[in-house]
C-alpha cells in the first residue's frame, strides 16, 4: 500500500512539473536572449549587398549560430547549414514565422528569404537555455 502511495505522488508531481514547464516555455521564446525591444545583444556582422547569405549551425563549441547577428537588404536569403556539432538543432522564430526541423547531421540545409524590413529573432529550441540565439535585421529598402 505504501508503494502505491509514493507512486501516485510521484506520478501527481510529475504532472504539476509538466504543465510548469509548459507555463515557462511561452514566456522563455519570446524575449530569450534579446534586449526587451527584441533585439539581439550581440554585435551584428553587416552583409547587406550580398544575394544570400550563409550561416553555420553548431559553431564554436557547437552550441551558437556563426555569425549569430546578421544585416542584409530585402530580398537576400539567408542559409542556416549544420555543422554536425553539439547534437540536434533548429532554427526556430520566437515569432513563429519560420522553423526548421531539429537536424544533427553537417551538411543539412535550412533557408528562408526575407523580404519585409525588421529584425527576426531565432533560437535553437533544444539549446535555448545555453544561449543558442541569432537574428537576421533586414535593412530598409532606401531604393
Amino acid at each position: 500500500m505504501r508503494d502505491r502511495s509514493r507512486r501516485a505522488l510521484l506520478a501527481a508531481a510529475g504532472t504539476g512539473t509538466a504543465a510548469a514547464l509548459t507555463g515557462c516555455l511561452g514566456s522563455v521564446l519570446p524575449d530569450a536572449g534579446t534586449g526587451g525591444d527584441g533585439a539581439a545583444d550581440d554585435e551584428r556582422i553587416d552583409l547587406t549587398g550580398e544575394a544570400s547569405v550563409t550561416v553555420a549551425v553548431g559553431a564554436d563549441g557547437g552550441f551558437s549560430y556563426a555569425p549569430a547577428h546578421v544585416r542584409v537588404d530585402p530580398g537576400t536569403t539567408v542559409v542556416w547549414e549544420w555543422t554536425g556539432r553539439g547534437g540536434g538543432h533548429d532554427v526556430y522564430a520566437v515569432d513563429g514565422s519560420f522553423a526548421s526541423d531539429i537536424l544533427a547531421g553537417a551538411g543539412n540545409t535550412f533557408e528562408r528569404a526575407f523580404e519585409e524590413p525588421g529584425t527576426h529573432v531565432y533560437l535553437c529550441t533544444p539549446h535555448q537555455t545555453r544561449g543558442m540565439r541569432g537574428s537576421v535585421e533586414v535593412a530598409p529598402d532606401d531604393a
